[in-house]
């Protein structure tokens, strides 16, 4: 598919990313990138946990944060509405735990910051990160 690749992501240097999860992600991954100077926010800690999933991402847009998710759902969204952001990194990860998810995202941290600041959706498996760039 255009736009669409495995494994290899766009590197760049660290700019200072936001990053919005949603439910289905632990609070101690929030706490975790907090520890390593990202500024990161739970739906849960603002009492937004019942917030649609089109709320989140024009939440995301409107303060210009990464959403991070398990939920297929905002895959979707952002292909039925040709928008160019915000970036999603979407977890499909056999191992749910949050030490689990902290280390697969800071190897997606570590390798594909241009694609996140761009625009784009990032699935991250347990040995793959695929990289699709907005718009679909």
């Amino acid at each position: 598919m255009a736009g669409e690749r495995k494994g290899v992501c766009a590197r760049g240097g660290r700019h200072q990313m936001k990053f919005l999860a949603n439910m289905c992600i632990s609070t101690k991954t929030v706490q975790w990138l907090r520890q390593q100077g990202y500024d990161a926010t739970h739906l849960r800690e603002e009492g937004l946990h019942k917030l649609p999933d089109e709320q989140v991402l024009a939440k995301a847009v409107a303060e210009q944060r990464i959403v991070l998710t398990m939920d297929l759902d905002f895959g979707y969204l952002l292909a039925i509405s040709k928008a160019s952001l915000p970036s999603v990194i979407l977890f499909r990860l056999e191992d749910k735990r949050s030490e689990r998810v902290n280390e697969r995202l800071s190897e997606v941290l570590r390798l594909c910051l241009n694609d996140l600041s761009a625009g784009a959706i990032l699935v991250v498996t347990e040995t793959t990160i695929r990289v699709r760039r907005l718009p679909i």
